[in-house]
């Protein structure tokens, strides 16, 4: 019995039965799409033609025209999407290719989707049907059957069809299957293209510094990082062009023949300032079109030909694996924010390196905000800025198009906006919207904006070139104490208003609005530090700063460089409408904190850190009503040291706090959040849903980041509410179910479990003269009778027992210990067995048992049993790793996602053991049964690590699953938790 739906099964037998017809040479790409590839996709439920009638942000697929770029087409026939993100491209080709062998195509699609960072792309001709894990970098010499995940031909779709639509249709991408078969299919060899690009302009940027530093000897350092960061700039701007159908395909790679490539390499930068008018290509003075001085000296550098031509030679296909048609912006955005985390020096000998910079060291990186954040935070400020109005109230139009009374433009501002991701976000959501308002037939339609408007390839509604244009200069504003990052947050900002435009909307530009394609930025993008203004130095002798030290200052006058928004010029009502982004968390302010206590009153009356400056800055740089939006620690919702800058926020109305948990950043634990403030008076006793975006992967984010709260998803944790003292007081969930469960009743606190809670701190021994000298804790073979292992926190699991160490212990010691020392032993608790050991440094219990007096070290809590403890330690164990107690631990400690968490021994102390009593038979069985079982993980978890094959670990794993439900209903059982209740606590982290 076949799986596949009527619709496939009448496919594949009209395609059968003209099998050879279609496989001719005459039967073409097009027709293949539109009579086969077309309603296989439409099956798996996708709108194709877009029939619903959703805005262009959020059809489900986008077609491409097939348009030649060097021989290949410049980018894939599909890409299907949910809510306007990418899940995977499908590229298409007649039947007379061969799809099984043929390499070429296989080459193509994979680098459109490394490129584009999708794991899973799709190539098909209907006869054949081939998946790849694009994950794995494409290389020309690779066979087709390289990262090829599912091969089939068309006589399986009958049978097989419940395999492909259990990934590729809509409804298993809806509800995460996409995203778990990516996560559990995911092979070694992987090599994302961002990391890979990064390792590709940094060998650029080392060649480059290198040559020029020798071929120009008298270059400053400063010169030197600025003439090889805007060479690079302008070579991906240029490139990312031609693969867009903007500039002529490998113009670029046509410099190769032939010698002196830089002084024709600058020909061609001359030229891009000619149509493009970026201040990227500035040279000429006295230009009406720019705003900046132009680029004096780079037109007279002296670079070598090879250095130039090795760059040029890795750029195309099929050397290439970089496809930049499709190369997303927040991709080019990663790559440059850790490009930028590194710096040219030069060294006595003029000889350049490249070291990263003192600040990225001490934060150990460069940590890039994630794309779904960034949605967030802008869809949360801009978005909400939006609602219910149309082009004229935004502002910025011509006459022609404004009311007589239309207010200013919104303003949008990244206060440290570094190589440009919420600047974009930003710019990107006002494109769609305004794409989307014109379309709209409520409001015309696109024939009433012609203007403003045109229909291009397949069938898509975009942006004229001058109406983008438009709304970058009119609304977007950022502000960076790094030049290299502003120049890059230009580029940025630059490609992206270059999405969907090719040779002829240029032209166009050119001829009929006698304009430049591009703006300068100067007047929306500076160099400056946004936290020193220029009365920084004021009762100060400038002279006495030398070069280094102003450039590092960098005073930043507000009003002066934004005097329409800030200055005499603002009106009645200065400031930004939006003031969004990711300060700097941790920065070196300690030489300039004099000046911050006077300038920030409200957030430095306690500790004072960078990301709190930028938070009261924020705030006064937007205007009355003004929404302002920065994602920052998590500490800011919880430490004590924080209320003066929790006071601040709480002084306007908060419409959302959102706690994002450790894993925001790549490779880094950074517990964040987010808040969303709206410069006004707050609501009276207004009280804040804090949401808790932690639980889910991040497509999941993604999919759900414009609709928080979301029930049933998006569990509400906390109420902070409003008090005299303006502070966050934390409060229960305000349901019954929550109250009871938190209830301080006798019935569920023990009065004495017969447990004595031990925290026992042990140190090392200083170094001297003495046998104290020897380390009383030390590494290696044991060596004598006396010696003991010990455990530290890491060894603690759930049900876990550390059975060796490589760790010892010198018990001897004991009687050289005094009072006045760093190192002190218990030994009624390093000898006692069996004790509940719990990990110290967690924000969780996590917890085990400790059948042989192991001694231990530093980060453990015991639970030591004493002549009064009448139940098994093992019911208590069970007690402690149940999902109830960890959900009641939680709500006793505000702890959860601080970088040092540590479970606190007074709360533990604190935490309702039930006790049993022996002479209740069904309470007894409870208690037995719970030993039973704690028996039986304990003895799972061991084997566990045993297991040899992946189907035995399965097995077990499946058993320890079942065995700590079991227990978690037990728990529920012996606390008399409702249905409601439970809910509550398995929605809930464990």
């Amino acid at each position: 019995m076949t799986s596949a739906p009527n619709a496939v099964l009448n496919l594949v037998e009209r395609f059968d039965s003209q099998l050879e017809a279609y496989r001719s040479g005459r039967y073409n790409e097009t027709q293949v799409r539109r009579d086969f590839i077309d309603p296989l996709f439409g099956a798996l439920g996708w709108d194709i033609d877009n029939r619903a009638g959703y805005a262009e942000a959020y059809r489900d697929v986008i077609h491409e025209a097939a348009v030649k770029v060097g021989g290949a087409t410049k980018a894939p026939d599909y890409s299907f999407r949910i809510g306007g993100m990418r899940k995977f491209f499908v590229e298409a080709k007649k039947p007379s290719v061969n799809i099984a062998h043929d390499v070429h195509p296989v080459y193509q699609l994979r680098r459109y989707a490394w490129s584009a960072k999708l794991p899973l792309s799709i190539l098909t001709d209907f006869e054949e049907f081939a998946v790849y894990d694009c994950r794995i970098r494409p290389k020309l010499a690779d066979k087709a059957t390289i990262a090829r995940t599912m091969y089939l031909k068309y006589t399986d779709y009958t049978d097989k069809w419940d395999d492909i639509a259990a990934v590729f249709s809509k409804e298993a991408i809806l509800q995460g299957s996409f995203d778990k078969h990516v996560a559990s299919s995911k092979k070694r060899g992987t090599a994302e293209v961002d990391g890979e690009f990064l390792k590709e302009i940094e060998k650029w940027r080392a060649a480059l510094a290198r040559n020029i530093a020798l071929r120009n000897p008298r270059l400053k350092v400063r010169e030197l990082n600025f003439a090889v960061q805007r060479t690079i700039d302008r070579i991906i701007f240029l490139r990312m062009a031609e693969d867009r159908g903007i500039e002529r395909y490998a113009s670029l790679q046509a410099l190769i023949s032939g010698q002196k490539v830089y002084p024709r390499l600058m020909e061609m930068f001359r030229a891009a300032d000619d149509r493009y008018n970026s201040g990227l290509f500035h040279f000429r003075e006295n230009d009406p079109g720019h705003t900046g001085p132009p680029d004096g000296f780079t037109p007279g550098l002296k670079i070598d030909d090879k250095v130039l031509k090795d760059i040029f030679r890795g750029m195309y296909y099929p050397t290439s694996p970089y496809e930049f048609s499709v190369l997303p912006a927040d991709i080019l955005g990663n790559v440059y924010e850790q490009f930028l985390g590194k710096v040219i020096i030069l060294t006595k000998g003029h000889q350049a390196r490249v070291e990263e910079k003192p600040e990225v060291k001490k934060a150990g990186g460069v940590y890039y905000t994630p794309k779904y954040i960034v949605e967030y935070i802008v869809k949360h400020t801009v978005g909400k800025l939006l609602e219910g109005k149309g082009p004229r109230e935004i502002g910025g139009l011509t006459e022609k198009y404004r009311a007589s009374k239309a207010r200013a433009p919104l303003r949008v501002l990244d206060p440290a906006c570094g190589s440009g991701s919420f600047l974009v976000g930003a710019y990107k959501f006002l494109l769609d919207y305004h794409r989307d308002w014109y379309l709209n037939p409520e409001n015309g339609g696109p024939e009433a904006h012609k203007d403003r408007i045109y229909q291009g390839g397949g069938g898509q509604w975009y942006l004229t070139t001058a109406e983008k244009k438009r709304i970058l200069l009119s609304n977007i504003y950022g502000v960076d104490i790094d030049s290299q990052a502003v120049e890059v947050s230009k580029l940025n900002l630059l490609l992206c208003m270059l999405e969907n435009e090719n040779q002829g909307t240029i032209e166009s530009q050119l001829k009929i609005w006698h304009e430049r394609a591009l703006p300068d930025l100067g007047d929306n993008i500076k160099c400056g530090n946004s936290l020193i203004g220029p009365d920084f130095y004021q009762g100060k002798q400038i002279p006495l700063f030398d070069e280094e030290a102003r450039h590092r200052i960098n005073a930043f006058d507000w009003p002066a460089e934004f005097p329409k928004i800030l200055g005499p010029k603002a009106g009645k009502n200065p400031g930004f409408d939006a003031v969004i982004g990711n300060p700097p968390w941790g920065g070196d302010i300690d030489s300039q904190l004099d000046y911050f206590h006077a300038k920030y009153p409200m957030s430095t009356r306690e500790h004072t850190d960078s990301f709190k400056l930028f938070i009261e800055a924020g705030i006064s740089l937007s205007l009355a009503h003004g929404v302002v939006s920065m994602i920052v620690p998590s500490a800011l919702l919880r430490q004590n040291r924080l209320k003066d800058v929790r006071a601040l926020l709480l002084q306007n109305s908060i419409m959302s706090l959102v706690d994002l948990g450790e894993d925001v950043f790549k490779g880094v634990v950074a517990p964040s959040c987010i808040f969303v403030v709206q410069r006004s008076e707050p609501i009276k006793e207004q009280k804040v849903r804090l949401s808790d975006l932690k639980r889910l992967s991040a497509s999941e984010r993604a999919e759900v980041v414009g609709a928080l709260p979301c029930p049933g998803v998006l569990a509400p944790q906390e109420l902070f509410a409003r008090n005299s003292d303006l502070e966050f007081r934390p409060q229960v969930y305000t349901s019954r179910s929550t109250l009871v469960i938190l209830a301080d009743s006798d019935e569920l606190k023990c009065k004495d479990a017969g447990i004595n809670y031990q925290r026992v701190k042990v140190g090392m021994q200083e170094k001297g003269k003495s046998d104290l000298a020897q380390r009383l804790l030390y590494e290696g073979h044991r060596e004598n009778r006396s010696d003991k292992m010990y455990w530290k926190g890491a060894d603690i699991d759930r049900y876990i027992q550390a059975e060796t160490t490589d760790r010892f212990c010198r018990p001897n010691f004991r009687e050289f210990i005094r009072s006045n020392e760093v190192v002190r032993l218990n030994y009624d608790v390093y000898n006692t067995a069996p004790k509940i050991l719990l990990r110290q440094t967690a924000d969780h219990i996590i917890a085990t048992i400790d059948y042989k007096g192991i001694w231990f070290g530093r980060s453990i809590i015991a639970l030591v049993p004493t002549s009064r403890c009448n139940h098994a330690l093992e019911y208590f164990l069970g007690l402690l790793n149940s999902r109830y107690f960890v959900w009641v631990y939680h709500q006793l400690v505000q702890e959860s996602g601080r970088v040092f968490a540590q479970v606190k021994l007074s709360k533990i102390k604190q935490l309702p053991l039930r006790t049993i009593t022996s002479s209740n038979t069904s309470e007894k069985a409870k208690h037995d049964r719970m030993v039973e079982l704690v028996e039986t993980m304990l003895k799972l978890r061991k084997d566990l690590p045993a297991a040899k094959t992946d189907h035995g670990k399965t097995l077990l794993k499946r058993q320890i699953d079942s065995t700590d439900k079991q227990i978690d209903q037990l728990v529920y059982e012996l606390y008399g938790l409702s249905e409601e209740e439970i809910r509550i606590v398995e929605e809930a982290d464990r």
